[in-house]
């Protein structure tokens, strides 16, 4: 049944789109209804963040830093050293990896402001290090020397703290947090990217955090594990655990950089195509920052399953309406970005739960 819809769906809309060369899955796709909860303790404050186009990358890294650093500076200042976490879900492909230049952009911020060391850290579902290398990251330390740049593959470090997330079966699991990106010391720097998504629709900023910090073993430490499998769960429980997550990391976020010089659309998070959207967004709002970039993706902000979660704990502000856009309108700068052709299974979570034991007493 579900293959057929998505038959149906995908020649219709395709049909619907001729005329662009685009399929906008976003635009046709029509997911369960849901209540999306408000927050018991909504948020007071308002939120900016600044939207940059251009045409170089690394100088516009650096100018969407600079657009918000007034919010940085005060909070930069009381930290010992600053953590860059980039998105390496891929070790091998540049399009689904975080670019050096993105790198270089945020050093540049950073390296008239503040003269403490910055460790640029991950924890790949691969091989971090092969990563590095393949990306250029190793090239940097020596690019900057005063800054003290090093690169620190989280899983070989191995120093973890421990949070229980629900399991596919809804019992209590245990997964072990990078203890460097819960370190009061550091300033952590999120650099994202634009893309789509093969279970949550889309991962920018929060989703790089949330699923970079699980560990998994060491290469050559037996017996292997991987952390990052349990949030693998099932439907809804993905989203409830990234915002279980993102609960516990957000007291140490200090600002997030996504880079939208070149996103990607289609069967991300790996394995999509790029699309020249041309644009960074920076932001100290990890929430505010997605809400603006999913809306930039021309995705329905709906169906963010963990963003709406997260707002509705008081994580961050999802609401356009509490959020100072600096810089390019989203309007100037939004393309549609074609969604992964698994979306329609993706959008359940929206949808009534079944798959547990009925309600009891």
């Amino acid at each position: 049944m579900h293959n057929e819809l998505t038959r149906r769906f995908f020649f219709g809309a395709a049909a619907g789109a001729a005329a662009s060369g685009r399929i906008l899955f976003g635009q046709e796709l029509k997911a369960p209804g849901t209540v999306v909860h408000e927050p018991v303790f909504p948020m007071t404050r308002r939120s900016t963040v600044a939207v940059i186009p251009g045409k170089e990358r690394r100088q516009m890294v650096t100018d969407s830093l600079v657009a918000i650093e007034r919010e940085i500076l005060p909070q930069l200042k009381k930290k010992k050293y600053v953590v860059i976490k980039p998105n390496n879900v891929s070790t091998v492909n540049q399009l689904a990896a975080t670019h050096a230049d993105t790198l270089r952009g945020i050093i540049d911020f950073l390296a008239p402001r503040f003269k403490g060391p910055i460790v640029i850290a991950e924890a790949s579902a691969g091989d971090t290090p092969v990563g590095f290398e393949n990306f250029g990251y190793v090239k940097l330390p020596k690019e900057y020397p005063s800054q003290k740049v090093s690169l620190v593959d989280l899983s070989t470090e191995g120093k973890f703290e421990v949070i229980p997330l629900l399991s596919p079966d809804l019992q209590v699991q245990p997964v072990r947090l990078a203890a460097r990106l819960c370190d009061p010391d550091a300033f952590i720097i999120c650099s994202a990217i634009l893309k789509t998504h093969n279970t949550v629709l889309a991962t920018l900023s929060v989703k790089n955090m949330v699923l970079g910090a699980p560990l998994r073993s060491a290469p050559g430490v037996k017996p292997m594990w991987n952390d990052k499998r349990k949030y693998h769960g099932g439907v809804r429980q993905t989203h409830y655990n990234m915002m279980l997550t993102a609960q516990k990391l957000k007291p140490f976020w200090g600002a997030t950089l996504i880079d939208g010089f070149e996103g990607m659309e289609g069967n991300g998070p790996a394995s999509g195509t790029p699309v020249e959207s041309r644009i960074a967004i920076a932001s100290t709002d990890y929430i505010a920052a997605d809400r603006v970039g999913v809306e930039c993706m021309g995705i329905d902000a709906s169906w963010m399953g963990y963003l709406n979660y997260c707002a509705q704990v008081g994580l961050g502000n999802f609401d356009l309406a509490k959020i100072d856009v600096l810089g390019a309108k989203i309007a100037d700068v939004k393309k549609p970005y074609r969604l992964h052709r698994d979306s329609e299974r993706e959008l359940q979570w929206m949808g009534p739960l079944t798959e547990v034991p009925p309600k009891l007493g």
